[in-house]
């Protein structure tokens, strides 16, 4: 497998780092990459070609990266199989359901490139790209070996499309309920006053667990990236229909994140830094009640 031109559709945290992390490797050239708030100057200043469109992305690129929210995944897809060069690979690195990535493989693979999704483990700072990735399609054992050749943590789980994504999809409904259980049950124990009574049962029950710093560490990543998890867990919403279940649980994790980007949107965590307590996100919300 021989990839000298990367192309990243999504600039934002995950794109930024793999565009980062992937200059330089083994047989690269050139790593490029498009989006719709992409500042050039500044990409261009970091090593990275700032490409003008989609379709000059693609028609430059060996292996094209989707690097979006959930809710464009499908759209960047469909937009990149009119312009994928036959034979590329195309990496779907965004949080969907098996049934949207089995939808975006469709495409790619009919304009004659090979699809591979991914289902990226768990949070990609501060991993970079050495994340752990789960690999399906055709192509996921072939480009698995390329990519752990260049120090990623790459491991292939199936040919078949929908594996990998049906388990990161499971897992980020645990994960992502984890996060909205505990941002309600401390902001009402903190509401209430008797979050000094609550934290230490949790502890007691879980003791390898620091429930304080983990409970500061998921107000945190909530709030910075409350909209981008709420589309993933929509995401596992579908993911739970097309098992044919009603997805209550899903549902009502998406929505409670949802709520808090909503929140960190209207600017109720505004002044909140880096290091906060999880009291200090919490009392934001409380100031924020309605009466």
């Amino acid at each position: 497998m021989n990839i000298e031109c990367i192309g990243l559709i999504g600039y934002g945290e995950v794109g930024k780092i793999f565009s980062a992390g992937l200059k330089g490797k083994p047989g690269v050239a050139a790593v490029a990459a498009w989006d719709l708030t992409l500042a050039s100057p500044a990409t261009q200043a970091a090593g990275v070609v700032a490409q003008p469109s989609a379709r000059a992305l693609c028609e430059a690129s060996d292996l094209v990266i989707s690097a979006v929210t959930a809710s464009n995944t499908l759209a960047v897809a469909q937009e990149a199989a009119q312009y994928i060069r036959p034979g590329a690979l195309f990496l779907d690195l965004n949080s969907a359901s098996p049934g949207t990535k089995q939808q975006c493989a469709a495409l790619i693979e009919a304009a004659g490139a090979h699809y591979v999704e991914a289902g990226v483990m768990t949070s990609v700072p501060p991993y970079g790209i050495r994340v752990p990735m789960l690999l399906g399609g055709a192509k996921a054992a072939e480009l698995a070996l390329l990519l752990t050749g260049w120090g990623m943590d790459a491991r292939a789980v199936s040919e078949r499309l929908g594996v990998a994504s049906a388990i990161k999809m499971c897992r980020s409904v645990m994960i992502k309920g984890l996060e909205a259980l505990v941002i309600e049950s401390y902001t009402m124990a903190r509401a209430y006053g008797v979050e000094d009574q609550v934290l230490p049962t949790l502890q007691e029950t879980f003791p390898s667990i620091d429930w304080s710093a983990q409970g500061a560490y998921f107000f945190s990543r909530v709030v910075q990236h409350g909209q981008r998890r709420a589309e993933e867990m929509r995401e596992s919403a579908n993911t739970v229909r097309e098992a044919g279940f009603e997805p209550l649980m899903a549902a009502a994790i998406s929505a409670k994140h949802q709520w808090v980007a909503d929140q960190a949107r209207a600017g109720v965590f505004a002044g909140v830094g880096k290091g906060a307590r999880w009291q200090d996100f919490a009392d934001r919300l409380l100031a924020a009640r309605k009466p």
